[in-house]
């Protein structure tokens, strides 16, 4: 019963490894404290597409929506003034509702 258990929060533990985490709205003092203003820029059109994820994103986005589903997970919806953290390992697909403008940073 206890090797069961184990197994069980393992798998758990692998899922939330492999999760997009959105903070709705990002607090000010989180933009301050990450310094996400001087990140660089990314922009995207109205578009759909799959992306791997190498290593950990963190963005924020200024502008636009978009619907991220992970290969095999749920779907995740966000927007302007979100907070998203992309796990590395994640293949996934874009859908971009509205033109996408956001300040990203790769790594930890």
């Amino acid at each position: 019963m206890i090797s069961r258990i184990k197994v069980i929060n393992i798998t758990h533990s692998i899922e939330l490894l492999m999760s997009i985490l959105v903070t709705s709205p990002c607090p000010e003092s989180t933009v301050e404290e990450l310094g996400i203003k001087n990140w660089p820029i990314w922009t995207c059109e109205a578009s759909t597409f799959d992306w791997t994820y190498d290593d950990k994103e963190t963005c924020l986005l200024l502008e636009g929506e978009v619907t991220v589903t992970p290969d095999g997970g749920q779907p995740v919806k966000f927007g302007a003034g979100d907070l998203v953290i992309f796990p590395a390992g994640m293949n996934c697909r874009w859908d971009v509702h509205r033109a996408v403008r956001k300040h990203y940073r790769f790594g930890d």
